[in-house]
């Protein structure tokens, strides 16, 4: 045999087998297109979004926290109003009450000297 027979019988072998792989590739259809992707956000847009994210929670936070504020303070007022209105009544109950003891006292002791009126009406009792 001849040598230059040995190095193409090599060489036709492959040309025979890619001839056969490129034949069948031509036969198969092209795969299907995949979905078109939505590229990811970058750094930036992530960045804004988190931020506005952050804007929103804290206009709500503060907004909540002000509600919160009024309406302690709005209860506060009536409580502090309504226990002031209860101390005024007590402080005038006791001025009553230690006027008309003095009064029922002065009385009394009126009633043990002579020549006052409440000792002339003791004796007609």
């Amino acid at each position: 045999m001849n040598a230059s027979f040995i190095r193409t019988v090599p060489a036709v072998l492959a040309l025979a087998f890619a001839s056969i792989g490129l034949s069948a590739n031509a036969q198969t259809t092209a795969p299907a297109t995949a979905p078109a992707v939505a590229p990811a956000p970058t750094v930036t847009e992530r960045a804004k979004e988190t931020t506005k994210d952050a804007v929103d929670a804290t206009k709500s936070g503060t907004k909540k926290a002000y509600n919160a504020t009024k309406t302690g303070t709005k209860k506060a007022y009536r409580a502090t109003k309504k226990v002031a209105k209860k101390g005024a009544n007590v402080v005038e109950n006791a001025g009553h009450s230690t006027a008309n003891g003095m009064r029922a006292a002065g009385a009394k002791i009126g009633e043990k000297i002579p020549g006052t009126a409440e000792n002339a009406a003791a004796k007609k009792q």
